[in-house]
C-alpha cells in the first residue's frame, strides 16, 4: 500500500498571502498600542496569528478596530521588501525599538553561528523574518480578512515565560471562503464535546478539584463503563489475561525501565514515604514485566498477554489541557504482550485486527488513518534508547507489517516512543486539530532492562519481544471523540439513556412505572419523565438530549397495554406491544448498530 500523504496541503502561495496579513496586523497593532512588543507571527491552517506583549487587554472592540485598519492597510498596496543585516546591526535596530523577544531570537541565531539574519518590510515598518513574503498587499483580498479572537500564550510556549496576548486572524482567498469557514465553525462548535458534555451531563470540571482532573457524571461513566465492559470482555475473548497494578511506584521501577531518563517531564513529583521515593504512575508496562517475572517461562506458555483499564497520571502543561482529550489523569484500556521474536509478526497483526475491530464498531474507521511513528536520528542521542540495529530491525517489521496488511499509512519520524518505533492509529477533533487514540509499539529493549526470560525447546534461556498496545485507547479521550463525530447522538447500545418514557398525565404514571420495571429488567437503560410537564416540552428537552427512543403513554396505551415509540433517528412513530419492543431494541443493541433500527 503507498504511503499517503498527510502533509499540510495548503498552497505556498496562500501561506504567503497569509503571513504578510500576519505582519499588516502586527503593524496595527503597534500604530493603535505603540508599546505593545513583537514575538512572533507566522501563517496557520485558517489564517495566522501575532503574539504581543502589551499592556492594554484587547477586547472584542479593538479586535473590530484592529480588523477595520487591517483592511484598509491592505488596500493601500504597500509593497513587502526584504533586508538582511549583521547579528550586530540587527542587535542595534531592535534594541532601539526594545523588542527584547526579537533580541532572544537573534541570540539563538547566534548561538548556531549565524552570522546574518534577514528582515521582511513594509512602508517603515519591519520585522525580523525569514519569509517568503507577497510582493504587495494587492495579493490578498481584503475581504477574506476577518480579525478573530484573542487568547493568551506563553512566549515559546513555556509556562514558565511570560503570558502574551495572541491575536488570531482568518484568511481566505475570497469572502465565499470565509463565509463557508464560519459556517463550519459554528456547527463544530455545536460538535465540541466541551460544549456537548455540560449539555448532556457527561463530565464536569472544578477549579476546587484541578484543571485537567475532569469527573464523568451519571451518564459520562454510563457510557464509560458500557465501553469498558465491551472492550474487557472483547480482549478476554482474544485470550488477554486482565490484572490490577498499582497506581503508585517507586522510582527505582521508572529508572530500570529507562522512563525516569526519558520521560521524566510527564511524570509528577516524587512522593516521600518512609525514606522512599515513589511516584503516580504514569504507565503500566513495568509492573506488567514484574508481574511476568513471578515465575519461570516455558516458550509453550508464551505469548503472555496482560492487560488491564489503567489509570494513569501524566503531567501536561495547562495550556494543553482540554476538555476530555487532554488531562492529567485518564483510563486506558492498556496491554503489553510477551511473546517470541517468531511469534512477534502474527501477534502484532491481531493487535492491529483487534483495533480495527473496536474501529469498526464505534463506527469511526473511516475517520482514522495509521502513522508510522519512527525515529529521527537528529535526535536519536538524547531521545531515544541508543541501538541503532534494534531500530533498524524494528522499523523494518513494522513498516513489513503495514505493507503485508494493505494499511494505508503516513511516516512521521520523530514520534516514536523512546525505546522503539510504534504505530499511531489517528483522529481529528472536531476542530480538525489532530490526536492520536489508540497506538501500537515495538519494543525490543526493555526485556533486557527488566531481565526478562523464557526457557525455548532446546531448554536455553532467551529474551522475550514485547508489543506494548492500547485498544480503545484512553476511555476519556474515546468519549470525546465519539461525543463529538456523533453530535452526542450516540448510538442506542451505548447511549446514556436508551428509552425515555414520557406519560401525557398523572393517569398514565402507573402503566409508565410498570413499563420502566419492565424495560429495566432487560436490562435496558430507561427514564421516566414525570414532571408536570407539556408533551411538546417534554419532547424537546428529550430530543435536546439525543435519547434514541421516546416511548409516549397515552389513554390508549394504557388500554391497550401497548406504547408509541418515537425514534430519534427518522422522527417516526410506531406503535408496539412492550414484549415486541423489547426483542426488538435488543437485537438493535446486541448486533451494536450505530443507528435507530424501530
Amino acid at each position: 500500500m503507498p504511503v499517503i500523504s498527510k502533509e499540510n496541503t495548503i498552497p505556498e502561495s496562500l501561506k504567503k498571502r497569509r503571513h504578510s496579513a500576519a505582519h499588516i496586523m502586527a503593524e496595527v497593532v503597534q500604530d493603535m498600542f505603540p508599546s505593545a512588543r513583537l514575538a512572533i507571527g507566522p501563517a496557520i491552517d485558517n489564517g495566522f496569528y501575532y503574539d504581543f506583549d502589551m499592556d492594554v487587554t484587547i477586547s472584542q472592540k479593538e479586535l473590530k478596530a484592529i480588523e477595520k485598519a487591517v483592511k484598509k492597510r491592505i488596500r493601500q498596496q504597500v509593497a513587502f521588501e526584504r533586508k538582511t543585516m549583521t547579528i550586530a546591526e540587527a542587535r542595534s535596530y531592535f534594541g532601539h525599538r526594545d523588542e527584547d523577544y526579537k533580541l532572544e531570537l537573534i541570540a539563538d541565531l547566534a548561538a548556531r553561528g549565524e552570522q546574518e539574519v534577514s528582515l521582511y518590510c513594509h512602508g517603515t515598518w519591519c520585522d525580523l523574518c525569514a519569509g517568503p513574503h507577497v510582493a504587495t498587499s494587492q495579493e490578498i483580498n481584503a475581504k477574506g480578512v476577518k480579525i478573530d479572537r484573542v487568547s493568551g500564550a506563553y512566549w515559546r510556549g513555556d509556562e514558565k515565560n511570560k503570558m502574551l496576548q495572541r491575536i488570531y486572524g482568518l484568511y481566505f482567498d475570497t469572502a465565499e471562503e470565509l463565509k463557508d469557514y464560519l459556517a463550519w465553525r459554528e456547527d463544530a462548535k455545536k460538535r465540541d464535546h466541551r460544549v456537548l458534555g455540560k449539555q448532556l451531563k457527561l463530565f464536569m470540571s472544578s477549579d476546587v478539584i484541578g484543571r485537567g482532573l475532569p469527573m464523568l457524571l451519571p451518564n459520562g461513566a454510563t457510557i464509560r463503563r458500557i465501553l469498558e465492559r465491551w472492550v474487557v470482555d472483547e480482549e478476554l475473548k482474544r485470550g488477554y489475561s486482565h490484572v490490577y497494578t498499582p497506581v503508585l511506584g517507586k522510582v527505582e521501577l521508572y529508572k530500570i525501565s529507562g522512563h525516569w531518563d526519558h520521560y521524566r517531564h510527564s511524570m509528577y513529583s516524587p512522593i516521600e514515604i518512609e525514606d522512599e521515593a515513589y511516584v503516580l504512575r504514569p504507565m503500566t508496562c513495568p509492573y506488567h514485566f514484574i508481574m511476568y517475572k513471578n515465575e519461570l517461562r516455558s516458550y509453550r506458555d508464551l505469548p503472555v498477554k496482560y492487560a488491564e483499564i489503567s489509570p494513569l497520571y501524566r503531567y501536561e502543561k495547562s495550556g494543553e489541557l482540554t476538555g476530555l482529550i487532554r488531562v492529567r489523569n485518564f483510563t486506558l484500556a492498556d496491554a503489553h504482550l510477551i511473546c517470541t521474536p517468531e511469534q512477534m509478526k502474527d501477534e502484532f497483526k491481531k493487535v492491529i485486527d483487534l483495533v480495527n475491530h473496536i474501529m469498526e464498531t464505534l463506527g469511526i474507521a473511516g475517520k482514522a488513518w495509521y502513522r508510522a511513528s519512527l525515529r529521527d536520528d537528529e535526535e536519536a542521542s538524547e531521545k531515544y534508547i541508543d541501538n541503532p540495529e534494534m531500530w533498524a530491525k524494528g522499523e523494518a517489521l513494522m513498516l513489513e507489517i503495514l505493507e503485508e496488511m494493505n494499511l494505508p499509512y503516513v511516516i512521521a519520524k520523530g514520534e516514536a516512543a523512546f525505546y522503539g518505533p510504534k504505530i499511531d492509529v489517528q483522529l481529528t477533533n472536531v476542530y480538525g486539530k489532530e490526536e492520536t487514540a489508540f497506538t501500537i509499539q515495538i519494543d525490543l529493549v526493555l526485556a533486557d532492562r527488566f531481565d526478562l526470560e523464557y526457557v525455548d525447546q532446546q531448554g536455553r534461556k532467551q529474551r522475550p519481544v514485547i508489543i506494548h498496545r492500547s485498544s480503545i485507547g484512553c476511555l476519556e479521550r474515546t468519549i470525546a471523540f465519539l461525543t463529538e463525530f456523533y453530535g452526542g447522538k450516540f448510538p442506542p447500545w451505548f447511549a446514556p439513556v436508551q428509552v425515555q418514557i414520557i406519560p401525557l398525565g398523572e393517569d398514565h404514571h402507573s402503566y409508565a412505572r410498570t413499563l420502566e420495571d419492565t424495560l429495566r429488567e432487560a436490562n435496558f437503560r430507561v427514564h421516566v419523565d414525570r414532571r408536570n410537564e407539556s408533551l411538546g416540552k417534554k419532547i424537546r428537552e428529550a430530543r435536546l438530549q439525543r435519547i434514541p427512543y421516546l416511548a409516549i403513554i397515552g389513554d390508549n396505551e394504557v388500554a391497550a397495554g401497548t406504547l408509541t415509540v418515537r425514534n430519534r433517528d427518522t422522527g417516526e412513530q410506531h406503535t408496539l406491544d412492550p414484549a415486541d419492543f423489547i426483542a426488538r431494541l435488543g437485537r438493535e443493541i446486541g448486533d451494536k448498530l450505530l443507528h435507530c433500527r424501530i
